[in-house]
């Protein structure tokens, strides 16, 4: 029997999620998956400093800027998370051990030492589902109209990790489905400048993910995961310069997918 159910999240805090261009009627529909820093105010900054709130490690730096940006240009919707992933990783599935870590990267994460189920479950009731059954009405809703869907995935990735740095602008993710991934790649690495990773820094897997897995792949729909490093969006220059570069290539693609 589960033990009674107290809340984590008090009508002062933020909104789970947020919306951009609800109304959007292109196919495209917008995540970002780590687009906030937010923290309940119950849980106060699980023991960190602001400085270690506003690292990476916290949240994926200039993100959703992007995916707003990108949600407008392109009228699509654009939905995007605004707790922190050290609340818990809203592209992890819950209770894996990497949905709420007790390190990261480096970085000890006190909040998050001896959790029980109890808190566990507060976290993945409150913060992570509400943001994924959004999604999944935004996608059925499509699917009960008729309407196409191309399903975009945005994050960021730190230029050095492990003191290993990374080398790439921008990442193209995918698992089983390649389509739209195998189109952009293509796009990306005609653009003058750009090193383009495939599947860098990061692979999607079912073990590893859940936004691509659950909400692109199950439903077979057109789909694609992007990594673009930070320090190239954290500033309102570059999330438009990059925002307006994908918008771009997206609409490109769009008329290449036959399938959709």
């Amino acid at each position: 029997m589960n033990e009674p159910f107290e809340r984590l999240l008090s009508p002062e805090d933020p909104p789970v999620f947020a919306l951009t261009n609800e109304g959007g009627r292109s196919p495209f529909v917008i995540v970002s998956d780590h687009a906030g820093k937010q923290m309940p105010r119950r849980l106060g900054q699980l023991g960190l400093a602001n400085a270690e709130c506003d690292r990476h490690i916290a949240w994926d730096i200039g993100a959703g800027a992007v995916a707003d940006l990108l949600a407008s240009a392109l009228d699509g919707v654009g939905i995007r998370q605004n707790y922190s992933r050290l609340v818990i990783d809203c592209n992890r599935m819950p209770w894996s051990e990497s949905s709420i870590l007790d390190v990261s990267e480096t970085t000890l994460v006190p909040g998050n030492v001896d959790l029980t189920d109890h808190d566990k479950r507060a976290r993945i009731q409150e913060v992570f589902h509400p943001y994924h059954d959004r999604i999944t009405r935004e996608l059925d809703r499509r699917k009960e109209a008729g309407q196409a869907t191309i399903l975009i995935s945005v994050h960021s990735f730190t230029p050095v990790f492990k003191k290993v740095a990374r080398a790439w602008d921008v990442g193209v993710l995918y698992n089983r489905d390649a389509r739209l991934a195998d189109i952009l790649l293509r796009m990306l690495r005609l653009e003058s400048g750009l090193s383009v990773g495939d599947n860098e820094p990061y692979r999607v897997s079912d073990a590893s993910d859940y936004t691509v897995p659950i909400h692109g792949e199950r439903r077979g729909i057109a789909h694609v995961a992007l990594e673009i490093r930070q320090d190239l969006v954290t500033r309102e220059p570059g999330q438009r310069q990059w925002a307006d570069l994908l918008a771009r290539l997206l609409a490109q693609a769009r008329e290449e997918l036959t399938d959709l």
